[in-house]
């Protein structure tokens, strides 16, 4: 094809390049923006180290605890009373699954977390957003949230037991509190700091409100909203321990605290160990609901 001259027709500047992160967009002059990563590979110490490696590498520091804690508490380093062996502790587990424990406590916890979780979450994606998008909201709220966010967990159980009473009610909220300010700490930092080069491209090609936020703002923070969900968990199971203090039968809180009044260090070992799995298999299957809406939340939607 030429031109009016005859030469050949001239062409924009950067027409026919791709995108510096090497992809396409699959329909002209609709805005996408992606984040450039590895395309989901993971490098391990020598190379790509793919999902049956990764498993293999994370249990190497467990097994060497294990190893330890064997030959410690088989070689008189410590007292039975002090650091019962392996053994002892697996026979807990079958004492207290034997009489119809185990899985109690497991799943009043669980339930705690999960509705905990749930309540302090939301409020953290609305306070946070709200924060995070508009400066007056955030001159008014972020120093007095910041102040709370140093609160220790056990400072707010006398209270909750003054308003709450001593049912599952301050559990949960208690729960909640410490789900809460991750999540609204991360996402309001995120929204915050959305490139503004970003939030002018969109709005240049006519984007407002809602659609500005799903399609420029929330796609740049998925990523600390999703690590913020992961670290508001994982706070969760913290807060729950000082939860069970609150005048519980049930829950793994309270098995700690009652194996340390009767001298049972099995128990006490189990509790935490229950709390250590729970707490890492909870955080795998957010992991994996992640990954799941890690493609709708980094592309441009619909």
């Amino acid at each position: 094809m030429t031109g009016s001259a005859g030469g050949p027709a001239s062409r924009p500047a950067g027409a026919g390049r791709p995108p510096a992160d090497g992809r396409r967009s699959s329909r002209p002059g609709r805005l996408e923006w992606r984040r450039p990563g590895l395309g989901g590979r993971r490098l391990g110490l020598f190379g790509p180290l793919g999902h049956p490696g990764r498993i293999a590498v994370g249990l190497v520091v467990p097994l060497v605890v294990l190893a330890a804690w064997q030959v410690a508490a088989t070689t008189g380093v410590f007292t039975a009373a002090q650091l019962p062996a392996p053994s002892a502790v697996l026979a807990a587990v079958a004492e207290l699954a034997r009489r119809g424990e185990l899985w109690q406590h497991v799943a009043i916890s669980g339930q705690r977390v999960l509705l905990g979780f749930a309540a302090g979450a939301a409020a953290g994606l609305v306070l946070g957003a709200a924060v995070g998008l508009y400066a007056p909201v955030r001159a008014l709220l972020a120093p007095s949230v910041a102040a709370l966010r140093a609160v220790p967990s056990l400072a707010w159980v006398p209270l909750l037991v003054l308003w709450l009473g001593i049912a599952e009610a301050p559990k949960i909220v208690l729960v909640a509190i410490g789900a809460f300010f991750p999540v609204y700490t991360t996402l309001a930092s995120a929204l915050a700091h959305v490139d503004p080069h970003l939030v002018e491209a969109g709005r240049a090609y006519g984007l407002r409100g809602v659609g500005l936020l799903l399609r420029i703002q929330l796609p740049y923070a998925a990523p600390a909203v999703l690590a913020g969900l992961r670290l508001g968990l994982a706070q969760g199971w913290l807060f729950l321990v000082a939860a069970e203090l609150i005048a519980s039968s049930m829950g793994l809180g309270f098995l700690l605290i009652d194996s340390q009044n009767t001298g049972r260090t099995d128990i006490l070992l189990l509790s935490i160990l229950l709390l250590a799995l729970l707490g890492k298999a909870a955080d795998a299957l957010l992991g994996l609901v992640a990954r799941g809406l890690s493609g709708p939340l980094a592309h441009d939607p619909g």
